[in-house]
């Protein structure tokens, strides 16, 4: 039976979108009622089309019938998550042919490293790589040769970018194809000591390097709950990657096997014609339900971004309201850090997603009639894939996790409403991430720091300057203003701060991290003050409160005179290391409550 208020609110959404869905749906079943692609093409169309393949492919892609799988990567050797996919190219093309179909590669998306650009020039530009990447993957499937598309990213705006990309092409099916987390290096609790540290003054630049290149050490993705893996668990939450695939390592014998059941699924999808394509996988339910996943596991803040994205490239309209509704009656089910000590893999030997999904289902929290690239159900996806010899198996997950503390049972969660507060005041409205949050951080109330860079923050630490209660208040920072850069670096120097007693919160229009961790951090908030917003009018000393547990943001000024006070401009960025590209972006693109994307307008 599922819950009544999910239904309510799964309801209230379907009725918000009834006109933007059914435009998106009218332009899916005008390219589905086109017919396949090939047959329509010139013979100079098709001859450039498959100029390049084996003569055997040749001859198969000329037969009526044959499918055709585009193939979609954001390979490249800068993340370690994406560089197993250069040899599972040709991999998985060989099994698709096996499969009884013919693979191309499409086309190739660029897939940037936030770990690299962290605190960098190049972070101004991170988030609309995700409205890059989805252009991209436009581009690839334009050539209209192909049947179904496989899709390979796994990292922060690339799996968004690459979601929202095949939404255009929503008459056809398609799967994502995952590569796995590195191994477990040092433990993350060890690498946040270390950066503490380095922030403190304890250790030096040597000591710091040290530990971050046993942290970050192999191909995979980097193994804490971020941005990547969270990622994954909505894939699977949504029903468009294998049941339980995420998590297990590149070098994991099973991935094979994995690639190679990814690639029969696709060929079977294509081959079936039945009108199930992407578009009727996501739904309003399937959207729901990763907005679920994300609440259960308390996954990236990001997403609070992303999901709004992708829904509205579907004609869904979710809101930060509906994530704040959904969060009083979705359990926390997984600490896994920046929420826990455990990482990824840890969380995958104790169930993993599978096992969470599990639970969700047996609670009534999750829509279990949709459609998902296995078929028509989600039951599926609470199992866990296993090879018993060279057969690959899926078995249910247990009634118990393997360690519970790292996962629970949904009748026994580490706390009753998901990781993720929706805050609201005279400042505006902000996403906050409780879930790696003790409660007694979860109320401040101080004179505020007002800085408009990052980097102006950090001095003033080092100089000794906020060695007090007080909320640092980061603004221009947001999509109109520099493309809203992760400010996660400014972590480890608020943990020293909060760990030495002091009151400490963070406000901001910009973003965290995936890894945003123990400091409240009021983030997101709109409207930013590049398009308006009042915190462009907080000053220094203004008191400000931050209250997660009752959702306010509160300037506790007098309103009259807020009112009359000039708005800071801001500061001049500079526009070097390419950001001169995306001004164009920044000009176009639209608030975070619509998922920050230059697709859904700028007004707002």
């Amino acid at each position: 039976m599922t819950h009544p208020k999910l239904t309510k609110i799964t309801e209230r959404i379907r009725a918000r979108s009834e006109k933007s869905r059914a435009a998106y749906m009218d332009r899916i079943e005008a390219m589905r009622g086109a017919g396949p692609a090939r047959p329509h093409l010139s013979c100079g169309n098709l001859a450039h089309a498959i100029a390049a393949c084996s003569e055997a492919e040749k001859s198969k892609l000329m037969q009526e019938g044959m499918v055709n799988i585009g193939i979609v990567s954001a390979y490249n050797d800068m993340l370690s998550a994406h560089q197993p996919y250069h040899a599972k190219l040709d991999e998985v093309k060989e099994a698709v042919i096996k499969a009884g179909g013919v693979a191309q590669m499409a086309g190739g998306v660029p897939a940037m490293c936030d770990g690299v650009t962290q605190g960098q020039p190049g972070m101004e530009m991170s988030l609309f790589s995700r409205e890059v990447i989805a252009m991209a993957t436009g581009i690839a499937m334009s050539h209209n040769v192909f049947d179904g598309g496989l899709l390979f990213g796994i990292c922060d705006k690339i799996v968004p970018g690459l979601l929202i990309g095949a939404l255009a092409f929503g008459h056809l099916p398609f799967v994502f194809v995952p590569a796995g987390p590195m191994p477990t290096g040092i433990s993350n609790s060890e690498k946040a000591k270390v950066r503490q540290q380095f922030a403190a003054g304890e250790v030096g630049r040597d000591a710091l390097l040290q530990s971050e290149s046993r942290a970050y050490h192999s191909p995979g993705t980097c193994t804490f709950y971020g941005t990547a893996n969270s990622n994954q668990m909505m894939l699977e939450m949504m029903g468009l990657q294998l049941p339980g695939s995420s998590f297990f390592t590149p070098e994991n014998g099973i991935r094979a096997a994995l690639d190679a059941a990814a690639a029969d699924r696709i060929v079977q999808l294509s081959e079936a014609k039945n009108g199930i394509g992407l578009a009727e996988m996501v739904t309003v339910e399937a959207v729901v339900n990763g907005a679920i996943g994300l609440l259960a596991t308390g996954g990236s803040t990001n997403h609070t971004l992303h999901i709004v994205a992708i829904g509205a490239a579907a004609g869904i309209e979710i809101t930060w309201q509906d994530f704040a509704d959904l969060s009083e009656i979705i359990p926390l089910l997984a600490r896994v850090y920046p929420n826990g000590t455990a990482d990824v893999n840890a969380f995958h030997e104790a169930g993993g997603t599978p096992f969470v999904i599990k639970e969700l289902l047996a609670g009534g929290l999750l829509h279990e009639d949709v459609e998902t690239i296995v078929g028509r159900g989600l039951k599926p996806f609470a199992e866990m894939p296993a090879l018993v010899g060279d057969t690959l198996t899926w078995r249910l997950s247990p009634d118990e996790p393997a360690d519970d503390m790292i996962l629970r049972k949904v009748d026994k969660p580490f706390q009753h409403n998901g990781g993720l507060a929706l805050l609201k005041g005279a400042l505006g409205e902000a996403v906050m991430k409780v879930s790696a949050v003790k409660p007694e951080h979860r109320l401040v109330e101080a004179p505020a720091v007002v800085f408009e860079d990052q980097d102006d923050l950090l001095k003033a630490y080092k100089a000794g300057e906020l060695e007090r209660d007080f909320v640092a208040v980061i603004r221009f920072q947001g999509p109109k203003a520099n493309g809203m850069p992760e400010l996660h670096k400014l972590t480890p120097s608020l943990g020293v701060l909060q760990d030495k007693g002091f009151k400490v919160a963070l406000v901001t229009d910009g973003r965290m991290s995936g890894a945003s961790g123990k400091v409240p951090s009021a983030i997101h908030v709109t409207p930013e003050a590049a398009n308006g917003g009042p915190i462009a009018r907080v000053k220094d000393g203004d008191m400000v409160r931050v209250d997660a547990e009752c959702g306010e943001l509160v300037l506790l000024v007098d309103e009259k005179e807020f009112a009359g006070r000039t708005p800071s401009t801001g500061p001049n960025n500079p526009e070097t290391f390419g950001r001169n590209l995306f001004a164009g972006m920044r000009a176009l693109v639209g608030p975070a409550g619509k998922g920050a994307s230059v697709f859904t307008g700028n007004e707002g």
